[in-house]
């Protein structure tokens, strides 16, 4: 991390991980002390303890970076947003395209009820995976024997969720990059199946399994298709963190989970023939530059998350000062040095959400080498496994 880099990151870092450590404090007595007596109070006040960490992140693409976020769809959807449970579905493009959705879904009013569906290993980050787990995030291991029942029970407990909440799940299950895009041309041109040029291959599994246990409560999914312009650099944290901006462009359709196939094999097939639709989705809009077929909406740029931060940034230096104070930390050699260990652990928390994020870094997708055609489905349930 370079040094110029480094002297903005440190004390953004420090913001965050002082107030999302007392955030995850307070989440933690409310798990221990009102969850057992009362589900629906706890999902309250943790809805709300969520948000005030949350909002931290959209600060920085609304405030910070000032990343211009513009999302396209038609108006009935865009008012629904935020008013109903919904399964939200997403091709994998950028290093944050988790970030974009919180703001999607802090403008729809839902930030503190977002879920997602993560790998397991998230919820090991410091204050944003432990916040993660309080608020009932879906961990999955990526292997399916014992996924299968993790989604199913996480789901399950959804059911009498207060608030409208969004679950979102990339079923691409893993970010788009070139050298993962010539794996799945590779594997669709071994199977015989349309050849993607701009997302990979669905997993339709997780998918599946999430619409079979949704169908009861949940009406709509909204399928998301991010696109970058060609003006503009891709995002990635360490460019929000250098306060550099970017545009991103977001598609939405809201789709009736009523209208969804009865069967499982024709659940999966919908979905596969929904990224065929994405992928040409796409295609238009690197030849157009913008999504024609929709109506660009204002979304805004509310000051809230702004508000926010600049209260926490008060309650830390505050704090900070008293202690110092009281302390004397830094009127010897010992309390210098604790307080260079301190602000080294923070740069090393930063470096390593910064590269957790990294599409490259992300966990390779494993193609099965090619069978014919007439054993596809033993070959797709082995890319599955493999994923």
């Amino acid at each position: 991390m370079a040094i110029a880099a480094a002297a903005v990151i440190v004390p953004l870092g420090l913001l965050f991980f002082i107030s999302g450590l007392a955030v995850n404090l307070i989440q933690a007595v409310c798990f221990v002390l009102i969850r057992p007596l009362s589900k629906n109070t706890y999902r309250k006040i943790n809805r709300v303890l969520a948000e005030l960490l949350w909002l931290q992140l959209v600060w920085l693409v609304d405030w910070w970076a000032g990343v211009k976020i513009e999302v396209f769809a038609d108006h009935e959807s865009f008012n629904l947003m935020g008013k109903e449970h919904a399964l939200v579905i997403c091709n994998h493009r950028s290093d944050i395209d988790w970030l974009v959705g919180w703001v999607l879904a802090q403008r729809s009013g839902c930030l503190g009820s977002t879920l997602a569906v993560m790998k397991k290993s998230s919820k090991f980050l410091p204050v944003i995976g432990w916040s993660m787990w309080f608020s009932e995030y879906l961990f999955l291991e990526r292997s399916w024997a014992k996924d299968e029942n993790t989604l199913k029970a996480g789901i399950q407990r959804l059911k009498d969720f207060p608030r409208p909440f969004w679950l979102a799940l990339f079923v691409e299950g893993t970010r788009f990059t070139q050298a993962k895009l010539l794996a799945a041309q590779e594997y669709a041109t071994s199977q015989g199946l349309p050849v993607p040029r701009n997302v990979l291959i669905p997993r339709t599994k997780g998918f599946v399994s999430a619409v079979s246990h949704m169908r009861s409560f949940v009406p709509a999914i909204y399928d998301m298709t991010v696109a970058i312009p060609k003006s503009s650099p891709s995002p990635t944290m360490l460019r929000l963190f250098k306060g550099q901006s970017s545009v991103v462009h977001v598609h939405v359709k809201r789709r009736l989970m009523k209208e969804l196939p009865e069967t499982d094999e024709d659940v999966a097939q919908w979905c596969k023939d929904l990224f065929v639709e994405k992928d040409k989705l796409l295609d238009k809009h690197i030849a157009e530059d913008t999504f024609s077929d929709q109506p660009l909406q204002d979304i805004g740029r509310p000051i809230k998350s702004l508000l926010v931060v600049a209260s926490w940034a008060c309650l830390v230096a505050y704090g900070a000062y008293n202690f110092l104070q009281w302390s004397s930390l830094l009127s010897s050699w010992k309390g210098i040095a604790l307080s260079a260990v301190g602000l080294a652990i923070v740069t090393i928390l930063m470096q390593i959400m910064i590269l957790f994020s990294q599409s490259e870094r992300s966990t390779p997708a494993k193609v099965a080498p090619g069978k014919p055609k007439n054993n596809s489905e033993s070959s797709e349930a082995r890319r599955d496994k493999q994923q």
